[in-house]
């Protein structure tokens, strides 16, 4: 196999942005596996140049030329932008591969716009695309190995690639690194639902740990694992014979189960200065936030004097809740997130909107099934954007009204002042600020209340909304137009439009098929297992 030349974007950003937040931010927000890719590229032989776009780049100069393969890694939000930047470089002689959450979720309308599309990927899955590359056109080549890679390269292994995105980082940069792949939670919104949760190798965490204190004065390491600490005195245990006291800041998402006091003793006192709890809901998911069968106030009581204790041993704690789940049902949801919110002003809250991202969890099919799941365009599927499954006990003018006065009590200027006093330490207290002032609090106020304006005074916007009609509404379209900016030229003809009931239709279809044929089907699109 001759030497390829291999290009490789990280579209962290879907649009140029000129926002603080996300300026001092995005940078951190940078995958693992596209430095992987790049990583295992690399040792094949191959010539590699990576690409992370943060949305202060002019994305059309950054972008490698004279490559004969590149690899996109997308979360659904940036879809219409990697497949608008799929079709530049296809016109250009390259050949395209898609990866990352979008191309787990949404593979059947994908295929359509790359050479290949992957799912769970390893290195022999990635030896296949660079041994093959070839065009597959019009429909692109499903690959998917059987389940995540047992070994990763490490921080040693990644780190040229790390290093150059970190320039990126004007003021807080963040190592990313992970433990564990899977989860052993099944919460129904989470693409992680069904997949086995797999410890990663200590020994070469630790490694790890001793190169970075080698290459950077104080490091800061944010854990990209699913649920951190699942092994946690093992977890522990490496850090402690790998880092010295004080040395490295660490950052992870863990669930409220495993954050008793003992452990957040020693959290405290191996350098963490973070962490992101699921609360998701006040009537289910008990196991996560270790609250049982607890609903409605007993939860909020228990679960805000949970979070206040870690904030006496954490500095910063960001917790995370759905919005419009089934369970929610009338104003007591919301007015519930408002006490937790006056009870537990040191926290940060982080609304998402129920949203069904295709094939991502098994429970999508039901929602589905009973045509719930609204065609909005990928490039708003971000949680906050939209909210693509039509809410069970609401109509959207009351589901709006009720998000909004939320975001407005959580996001005011005396919540605000609050959580600044009961926040401890420079970087939490302007961070929390910062965040609250930027595009996550006054910026999603503005935007839901003209979504909400819109419910009642353009008729395109609510027969969408009450699934009337697929026609995309002008709202949408413009906003995607100015986001692409010069993309927009090259966004493929049909690609602001998918099916929002393919996983479903893929799935009854399997369920039609002889076992012979669904046997040589599963063999086409080439299932690699892994070395």
């Amino acid at each position: 196999m001759h030497k390829l030349r291999i290009g490789i974007i990280d579209l962290v950003a879907k649009a140029p942005t000129r926002k603080l937040y996300e300026r001092v931010m995005n940078a951190n927000f940078a995958s693992i596996m596209p430095q992987v890719i790049a990583t295992w590229c690399e040792e094949e032989g191959h010539n590699v140049t990576l690409v992370c776009y943060t949305g202060f780049e002019n994305l059309i100069k950054e972008l490698p030329t004279n490559v004969d393969l590149i690899f996109i890694g997308s979360f659904t939000q940036s879809a219409q932008l990697a497949y608008a930047l799929s079709n530049l470089l296809r016109s250009n002689g390259a050949v395209t591969v898609l990866g990352g959450p979008h191309a787990r979720c949404y593979p059947q309308d994908a295929l359509q716009y790359f050479d290949y599309v992957l799912g769970f990927t390893d290195k022999a899955v990635i030896r296949e695309v660079l041994h093959d590359c070839s065009q597959h056109r019009p429909i692109g080549l499903h690959i998917t190995a059987r389940q995540q890679p047992a070994t990763l390269p490490g921080v040693c292994e990644r780190w040229k690639f790390i290093e150059q995105t970190l320039q990126k980082a004007p003021l807080i940069k963040i190592v990313p690194m992970l433990t564990s792949l899977g989860c052993p939670y099944t919460c129904s919104f989470c693409i992680d639902s069904v997949v086995p949760y797999l410890p990663l190798d200590l020994d070469v965490i630790k490694e790890d740990l001793r190169f970075l204190l080698r290459k950077m004065r104080r490091p800061r390491v944010g854990w990209h694992d699913p649920n951190f600490g699942i092994r946690f005195n093992d977890c522990m245990d490496a850090i402690e014979e790998a880092v010295p006291p004080g040395s490295i800041d660490f950052i992870a998402e863990s669930s409220l189960s495993l954050l008793s006091e003992r452990n957040l003793k020693r959290l405290k006192r191996n350098g963490f200065i973070g962490i992101l709890p699921g609360i998701e809901s006040w009537y289910s998911m008990g196991k996560k936030s270790k609250t049982g069968e607890m609903r409605g106030m007993d939860k909020v009581r228990h679960v805000s004097e949970h979070v206040n204790m870690i904030l006496r041993y954490l500095p910063y704690v960001h917790t995370n809740f759905i919005l419009g789940l089934d369970v929610d049902e009338g104003s007591e949801p919301f007015e519930l997130t408002k006490r937790f919110v006056d009870m537990t002003p040191g926290a940060f809250l982080a609304f998402s909107l129920l949203s069904a991202f295709g094939q991502a969890a098994p429970f999508n099919l039901e929602y589905q099934r009973a045509d719930r799941v609204l065609p909005f365009p990928f490039h708003f599927l971000n949680n906050n954007h939209a909210m693509n499954v039509k809410p069970k006990h609401y109509s959207w003018p009351e589901f709006y009204d009720y998000l909004i006065d939320l975001t407005r009590h959580t996001f005011s200027w005396h919540a605000i002042i609050k959580r600044f006093k009961a926040n401890k330490g420079i970087i939490p207290r302007w961070m929390n600020v910062l965040r609250a002032v930027s595009s996550e609090g006054f910026g999603r106020i503005k935007y839901y209340t003209e979504v909400r304006r819109r419910l009642d005074t353009d008729p395109q916007v609510r027969r969408y909304f009450e699934q009337e009609t697929n026609e995309l509404p002008k709202f949408y379209v413009d906003q995607i137009r100015k986001d692409l900016g010069p993309l927009w030229e090259w966004l493929p003809k049909g690609a602001l439009y998918h099916d929002p009931n393919a996983y479903f239709i893929s799935e009854k279809e399997k369920s039609l098929m002889p076992l012979s044929i669904r046997a040589a089907t599963c063999s086409r699109q080439t299932v690699v297992t892994a070395e």
